[in-house]
């Protein structure tokens, strides 16, 4: 899935040691906003210190996040998981042109009267019976 916003918060990494391999692990969350008529945020995570290296996320950019959802049970409760699997720069120019090139509402205009159709043409007699009692059963 992709979503494509403005980065609002970085919230502080956090890390540790993993107690089945005993290596260490990093992880740092991120709110995007996106930017509709009615903007929505969204929580997603970078798991790996590599990742964070690579993607370089910074509060105020324009991005593109590709993610997974995942969901998870713990003391039997249910959380989901918003991985972070690509992070595609988007151009801030390209952002300010869109709400632009938007299609804009477009305003009432009536229609000039047509004139009355001309009054249906009279029905041919059937033989035997009167044009209303044409029904087949």
């Amino acid at each position: 899935m992709e979503i494509t916003g403005k980065i609002i918060a970085a919230l502080e990494p956090r890390g540790g040691v993993s107690q089945r391999t005993g290596n260490s692990w990093k992880t740092q969350e991120f709110v995007i906003e996106t930017h509709e008529q009615y903007p929505r945020k969204c929580v997603f995570n970078v798991f790996g210190e590599d990742r964070l290296r690579e993607f370089n996320i910074q509060v105020g950019e324009e991005l593109t996040v590709s993610f997974d959802i995942d969901a998870r049970e713990f003391n039997g409760r249910w959380y989901n998981d918003i991985r972070a699997w690509r992070v595609v720069r988007v151009d801030p120019n390209a952002v300010a042109a869109a709400p632009a090139a938007a299609p804009q509402p477009q305003a009432y205009a009536p229609q000039p009267q047509q004139p009355a159709a001309p009054a249906a043409a009279p029905q041919p007699e059937v033989a035997g019976g009167a044009a209303e009692d044409d029904l087949p059963f």
